[in-house]
């Protein structure tokens, strides 16, 4: 049975993530390609909104969100000061005009995401322009201005006690994982490249979380040109050890696509048929998921992917061939959806990934299996929990109440791409 499945869009969405220096214009490429299959008409569309600042502070500092107000007029001679480096702003994470604007506008994308598991909406909510998780609360990092990706779960945790994040980028989720290195209910699981050298340099099997949330963190760190084989095998192996030992309430999947082949800032060699094949084991958990993108920079083979995920939620064969669109010559010279695997040698043994899945069942055995279970609580335990993970926030009990009449239709032929597809919007 296909899933209910909601896509978050707006075309100033789509406009300020064309923005970001290291993917221009790849959010309209992507946007496109899944248009041209026809599948929005298999999706409920939902219309982003900027994030407020309520909502950003839910994460990030008050000093470098209010810095980020000072980043107006950004022109070719703009030179960055010492204070725009103490908050990132620079070097890989170059600024750009209208800077706090960009930053709502791409978070808010990701809180619409939530909202629509939080009202019932969806059961999973797709965004392709959030999953940002290098940046940190007091600044920016790895090309990521915002981190939606916390303030998303930061937004689900109102209903949803336990959330379990998923990352699939080449690169370790280092920004997500040290929001959550001292917590239980959000549980970080990462697959990724590890290698001397290679950005961000965390992400090491022993990084399994501090304090009250030692455990509830798991690392697994690949060598490089990693393949659909590896990637399926420590996929299956170890996503179902996780989740059946933390039992989340519902799922945040990062999907950043450089770890397909032939990525400029990857150095894996996964398929399409990698990915989904690792994003359909999630979806047969049958939870409230949201899945997110990330990195990505060979744009045609990002959008082939995140088009064929958003295919395989709501249960459709896509032809093989390009459907014509506007940016249909960039899928030459060849014009089909398959990508080609990789030629180089795959450095990951079957003994290593062995000893990993075996030092993460015993990490999960010590400190998650022996953590008491949340649905076994009693009425007197709840009220001993923090606040921040049981509390449902005045906000999201007036959700609740309007749910009939929350999301506002019903906007007929909004673009080209929407044809008869009702776009919705949440009401404040």
């Amino acid at each position: 049975m296909p899933n209910k499945c909601c896509y978050i869009w707006d075309e100033t969405l789509l406009q300020e993530s064309d923005r970001l220096p290291a993917v221009e214009y790849r959010a309209s490429m992507v946007h496109g390609l899944i248009a041209a299959y026809g599948l929005l008409e298999k999706v409920q569309v939902v219309r982003s909104a900027p994030a407020s600042y309520d909502d950003l502070k839910l994460f990030h500092s008050e000093l470098y969100l209010e810095h980020l107000k000072t980043l107006n007029e950004i022109n070719e001679d703009y030179m960055t000061e010492d204070k725009d480096e103490d908050f990132g702003i620079g070097y890989d994470c170059p600024p750009v005009s209208n800077m706090f604007k960009l930053v709502t506008v791409v978070a808010g994308s990701s809180v619409t995401a939530a909202k629509s598991l939080l009202l019932g909406v969806a059961d999973v909510a797709i965004n392709w322009c959030g999953g940002w998780h290098h940046a940190h609360r007091f600044g920016a990092e790895g090309f990521c201005y915002v981190n939606d990706i916390v303030i998303c779960i930061e937004r689900l945790r109102q209903k949803f006690l336990k959330v379990l994040y998923v990352d699939l980028d080449v690169h370790h989720g280092n920004g997500v994982q040290d929001a959550y290195n001292l917590t239980k209910s959000v549980f970080t699981l990462s697959f990724h490249k590890y290698e001397p050298g290679f950005f961000p340099g965390t992400g090491g099997i022993d990084e399994i979380g501090i304090l009250t949330g030692k455990g509830f963190m798991c690392n697994v760190p690949l060598h490089g040109s990693y393949n659909d084989e590896t990637f399926e095998y420590i996929f299956d192996k170890v996503f179902h050890k996780v989740y059946d030992s933390f039992e989340p309430d519902a799922l945040v999947i990062q999907c950043g696509a450089d770890a397909l082949s032939c990525d400029p800032n990857g150095g894996a060699g996964l398929t399409i048929k990698g990915y989904c094949a690792s994003i359909q084991k999630v979806l047969d958990k049958r939870k409230p998921t949201v899945l997110l993108g990330g990195g990505g920079y060979n744009h045609t083979n990002t959008a082939k992917l995140w088009t064929a995920i958003t295919a395989l939620v709501v249960d459709v064969n896509l032809d093989q061939d390009i459907p014509e669109h506007d940016h249909w010559p960039k899928y030459g010279p060849d014009f089909v959806l398959n990508i080609k695997s990789s030629l180089v040698k795959d450095e990951n043994t079957k003994s290593y990934l062995d000893e990993c899945i075996h030092k993460i069942s015993d990490n999960l055995e010590k400190y998650v299996k022996s953590n008491d279970s949340r649905k076994h609580k009693t009425d007197a335990t709840l009220k001993k929990c923090d606040k921040s993970e049981i509390h449902m926030s005045n906000q999201f009990k007036k959700y609740k109440k309007i749910q009939s009449d929350a999301v506002l239709a019903q906007e007929h032929n909004v673009n080209d791409h929407t044809q008869t597809s009702d776009v919705y919007k949440f009401s404040d």
